[in-house]
């Protein structure tokens, strides 16, 4: 018994002296965050890792704190002690949808996974999700949600949601469901119908979803790995988004080589679809930066041989010279690990001139990068030919979410408008969704 406990703290000293010696010598950040935004980014020599830099902001909640919103803003806790609140939806009637979601439980198959497990933990994630939808309903009007109610609860590590033909379609992580819903119903007993499958779970467990108007529907699923490190077989029907036909229950995909794209939206003047992408890791803090992009059926972004239009990553073998020509460059680079999730466009948004037209990005926020990036809510001014304006670079919307020891007291996901027009701001880690409106006279 003593021989083999000795093994194991053998085992466990063997591994902790490359993690602690790649723990202290983190890559850092040669260019400033601003060189690598905007529609041509600086795309520097990639420093490849063995294993990545780990810079986990430690959750510590808000403790009385809020937010910092840009000026002519304020800010406000809409609904509190919520469940890792990750995603919202508004209904025609007003009441909001939250998504109080998180990771499914994670296969360890090694070492690999075992330290994967412990970062993402570490910062606030895999705390066992909630698996449920909650309705909150503002009806005096007041920017706080005086009741709430579960929806619908037992689902699968949901996120996405979408009212379309009398349905609430709700992507879940491994499938599609719906069920019959009204507006101003505050619970749902039905249980759900699946309407296709696709693959669950994996480093990007989270499926954004999207009602079109042509009575179809995009589901966003992002990557198993990061750069298909388990082969491209278990790559299949990921990194990309896919066009669900609800009538048939069948879906095609729509576009590929997208590492984990998450937020999708309507642009409302040239109508195209947009999405945010978290680009790959371990290529040290420069590279490569998310972004957001217009996409079209039959776009292809590259991933995993290619990144911004055409770069190759020589770590994947083998290589996929044919694709090189035809791996499309995203519109809009956000910046190297900011963790790009939620994406609303202005259209209906009353925040002041200044953020009339454009595009509201969720960052989460790194955790591998030094000094870290995201952690904020930014807003792209956009022209009037539904793409982000010419020189534009990410504006401040809302921040503070790192305290001054870079803490992390929350970290912002979804973002959607209210009935009034205000931002809401689905807050993860700090359990809360706050809520960025135009401040009063006087």
């Amino acid at each position: 018994m003593l021989k083999h406990i000795l093994r194991i703290a053998l085992i466990l000293i063997v591994v902790a002296i490359p993690v602690g010696y790649w723990i202290s010598r983190p890559d850092q950040a040669k260019l400033p965050l601003e060189a690598v935004t905007g529609k041509r980014p600086e795309i520097s020599q990639p420093r490849n890792q063995m294993f990545p830099t780990t810079r986990i902001a430690k959750p510590v909640g808000w403790d009385g704190a809020m937010p910092t919103p840009a000026a002519g803003l304020q800010v406000q806790p809409f609904a509190r002690d919520l469940q890792h609140p990750r995603w919202l939806y508004r209904l025609p009637n007003g009441d909001v949808l939250v998504a109080e979601t998180d990771s499914p439980p994670r296969e360890v198959r090694g070492v690999k996974d075992w330290i994967m497990g412990l970062l993402i933990g570490s910062a606030g994630a895999d705390s066992g999700s909630a698996n449920r939808i909650t309705l909150l309903r503002d009806a005096n009007g007041d920017g706080v949600a005086e009741s709430r109610t579960v929806l619908i609860s037992g689902l699968n590590s949901p996120l996405g949601m979408a009212l379309a033909g009398g349905y609430l379609y709700i992507a879940n992580t491994d499938a599609l469901v719906r069920v019959p819903f009204t507006p101003g119903q505050t619970k749902i007993t039905a249980k759900p119908e699946t309407i296709v499958t696709y693959p669950g779970g994996g480093n990007h467990w989270a499926r954004g979803l999207l009602a079109a108007p042509d009575g179809s529907l995009y589901v966003s699923v992002g990557s198993s790995s990061n750069i298909a490190d388990d082969g491209l077989d278990a790559e299949k029907n990921r990194a990309n988004i896919l066009q669900v036909d609800p009538v048939h229950k069948a879906f095609r995909i729509y576009a590929a080589g997208l590492r984990n794209p998450q937020g999708m939206a309507f642009e409302p003047h040239g109508g195209g679809l947009w999405v945010v992408v978290n680009e790959r890791d371990m290529m040290g803090s420069d590279l490569s930066p998310d972004y957001m992009s217009q996409v079209e059926l039959g776009d292809h972004f590259g991933w995993p041989w290619f990144y911004w239009g055409g770069y190759i990553d020589h770590r994947v073998q083998p290589e996929n010279p044919a694709l090189q020509e035809y791996s499309k460059r995203p519109d809009y680079a956000l910046g190297p690990h900011v963790a790009a999730l939620g994406l609303t466009f202005a259209g209906d948004a009353k925040l002041g001139p200044r953020f009339a037209n454009g595009a509201f990005v969720g960052e989460h926020g790194s955790w591998n990068r030094v000094p870290p990036s995201g952690y904020k809510v930014v807003y792209v001014p956009f022209a009037d030919n539904g793409f982000p304006a010419k020189g534009a670079r990410p504006v401040d919307l809302l921040t503070g979410f790192l305290n001054d020891k870079g803490q992390a007291r929350g970290r912002p996901v979804g973002v959607i408008t209210d009935k009034t027009g205000a931002l809401l701001v689905a807050d993860d880690v700090g359990n809360t969704v706050w809520r960025v409106s135009a401040k009063t006279a006087g």
